[in-house]
């Protein structure tokens, strides 16, 4: 029998078995469904995404608790090259691969393009937040009133105005 061919392979590096990457579209999670399977606690059920797009690998955050890193920064998502090490949630491993695309991926992102609250894991995720306002807008409610929190954070606002 003739071995399947990869695109590559996470190295834990901790040491470990290579987890070979079998297809160009991977769920990494904790659930037994997941194309790789991680069965640790700290690791959300559908952690992450990882996809081969034009030859590269790319990492997709799927909202997960305990995020994932590449070379030590938490990102929703990020272009990999070879040698990177990913970490998902506290777990560690090097991207072992040979890219096959023309051209590498545009690498420059926009530093400010994320909040450093997001950045940390201290402020809920874009696509939740967008979620959250397209529900809202299809409800009849009073534009002015806004929710407890927004309306709180008016009034706080409001006091710094008045003079003492």
């Amino acid at each position: 029998m003739e071995p399947k061919a990869t695109y590559g392979e996470l190295i834990p590096c901790g040491g470990g078995d290579p987890i070979p990457l079998y297809r160009e579209n991977l769920i990494v999670g904790r659930r037994s469904k997941c194309h790789i399977s991680l069965s640790y606690p700290n690791v959300s059920s559908e952690h992450c995404q990882l996809q081969l797009i034009n030859g590269y690998w790319f990492l997709r955050d799927l909202n997960s608790r305990n995020g994932v890193k590449v070379n030590g920064v938490r990102c929703d998502q990020k272009w990999l090259l070879p040698g990177d090490e990913i970490s998902i949630a506290k777990h560690r491993y090097e991207l072992v691969y040979h890219p096959e695309g023309d051209e590498p991926p545009p690498m420059d992102e926009d530093p400010f393009a994320i909040s450093l609250l997001e950045k940390a894991g201290l402020s809920r995720r874009r696509e939740r937040d967008e979620l959250e306002l397209s529900s809202n807008s299809t409800r009849k409610r009073d534009p002015l009133s806004g929710n407890d929190t927004e309306r709180e954070l008016t009034e706080w606002l409001a006091d710094d105005d008045e003079p003492e």
